[in-house]
């Protein structure tokens, strides 16, 4: 058993404090370093990575150019968070709180930022009218499920998986404490897709494109190598779901973006086909 712990009256930082982001981590918001942003040939400008938060956005933006809406050609810059590049000037003036995706739509004046993922997705199905339903009780459904999944993937993310896969140590207690968490969202999820094809009904949305990235991959086995701890043969409907988007070009194509620096849209398009996408 682990000795327990005693917090101090008070919490001092201390750098360096364990574990896979310990070298980034840090109690004050704000730029260390200057460093302007690259700008390519489109009104819209990503700057992201392919984790599932950077993955939502880039599926929209591939589904968007599949149906044939040439404005929503982008530019994609990686932002390597793991060395902290989203603490550069050029990305706190974007984004203040310093997380990826981070957007700016120069279409407009003046240019308008665009930070947090459901903002984006939100703010790209707006402007171009597509994937989020026109009818009311339909688009509050794809709304509803949206937040949900913001309010729920950090419990999945900065609970279950950092504590599974990236603390420096395994503690029961809140492996415990989040598998019973992410289990029970599963079956929140799985109850609600065997009486329907997508989350918003059977219109495919950005409500899928947001809840994919991260319960889609858990699944699929991609995410923290748990689906066999996770026992997700038990979530028959999140698997249909889950396999029927990871088929779609769009999906195969927007998950592969932002994977390494200088992957950008155009060089993706040209190195890959739907056929030979990971």
């Amino acid at each position: 058993m682990n000795q327990s712990y005693i917090p101090p009256k008070i919490w001092q930082w201390q750098p360096g404090n364990g574990g896979k982001f310990a070298q980034i981590n840090r109690p004050t918001a704000g730029a260390t370093h200057t460093r302007n942003l690259p700008q390519g040939q489109h009104p819209l400008q990503l700057y992201s990575m392919a984790t599932p938060n950077g993955v939502k956005v880039t599926i929209l933006l591939e589904e968007l150019l599949a149906l044939g809406i040439q404005d929503a050609e982008y530019d994609a810059w990686f932002i390597n968070i793991l060395e902290g590049e989203q603490f550069s000037s050029g990305f706190v003036a974007i984004n203040p709180n310093s997380k990826i995706p981070a957007m700016v739509d120069y279409s407009v004046q003046p240019p308008q930022r665009i930070f947090e993922s459901a903002s984006i997705l939100f703010y790209l199905a707006e402007k171009y009218s597509a994937f989020i339903p026109q009818e009311f009780h339909a688009k509050t459904e794809c709304m509803n499920w949206l937040f949900w999944q913001m309010g729920s993937a950090p419990l999945l993310g900065g609970g279950f998986g950092h504590f599974y896969a990236y603390a420096p140590e395994k503690i029961a207690y809140p492996i415990d404490r989040f598998t019973m968490e992410v289990k029970r969202q599963l079956d929140v999820l799985n109850q609600h897709l065997e009486q329907h094809a997508y989350m918003a009904g059977e219109e495919y949305s950005i409500a899928d494109m947001a809840i994919w990235p991260w319960y889609g991959a858990l699944v699929l086995g991609r995410l923290y190598e748990a689906a066999e701890f996770l026992q997700v043969q038990e979530y028959p409907h999140v698997l249909r779901w889950a396999q029927a988007l990871d088929v779609r070009p769009a999906v195969q194509r927007g998950r592969i973006v932002n994977r390494t620096w200088g992957e950008s849209f155009e060089r993706l398009r040209e190195r890959h086909s739907a056929d030979d996408l990971p």
